[in-house]
């Protein structure tokens, strides 16, 4: 497991970034998360179609608030023919509590909380904070990344006509 410094920044402080770092290119790895009922949830089952997954620290953040319900815009637009996943350290309940107040249906929002078991597998696990950093990225229906953004500054959003351009070359 390795340790990568000064890649982002909260509030212009760095951070420490701790995993397997992945890239454009690569097979995705395989983790398991938590559903919102507690069930574990294991990437691989959602193989076979295009995947957006953005990352946020925390749905109960302006920020990552705004992106997840952009998300789930696009989930609208694009249909059954696009996953998008929503994944951060929030515990499900509050993942599912957030959902159900924000109206969000389209966007499947999956918990790392237990084992950072993503945040590991992507080397987006934030060392000071166990938060995930942001970052988007867009996988393949074969499991290859073909679009990765790491948000250099926690508190910025990312960028969505990036994500969503790079999904349409792939659909």
């Amino acid at each position: 497991m390795s340790e990568r410094m000064n890649l982002i920044t909260i509030k212009g402080n760095p951070l420490t970034l701790v995993g397997n770092e992945v890239k454009v290119g690569d097979n995705a790895p395989d983790f398991t998360v938590v559903g919102n009922d507690l069930s574990p949830v294991s990437f691989s089952s959602f193989v076979g179609k295009p995947i957006v997954i953005s990352v946020v620290p925390s749905l109960d953040t302006p920020i990552c608030d705004m992106s997840t319900r952009r998300f789930n815009e696009a989930a609208i637009a694009l249909g059954d023919d696009v996953t998008i996943l929503t994944i951060s350290m929030d515990l499900p309940f509050a993942q599912a509590r957030w959902c159900g107040a924000a109206d969000v249906k389209n966007v499947v929002t999956l918990s790392d909380h237990r084992d950072a078991s993503f945040g590991l597998a992507y080397g987006l696990l934030v060392k000071e904070l166990r938060l995930l950093a942001r970052a988007v990225l867009v996988i393949d229906n074969k499991g290859k990344i073909q679009y990765l953004e790491l948000v250099p500054e926690i508190a910025q959003e990312p960028n969505y006509d990036g994500a969503l351009e790079a999904l349409k070359k792939i659909k």
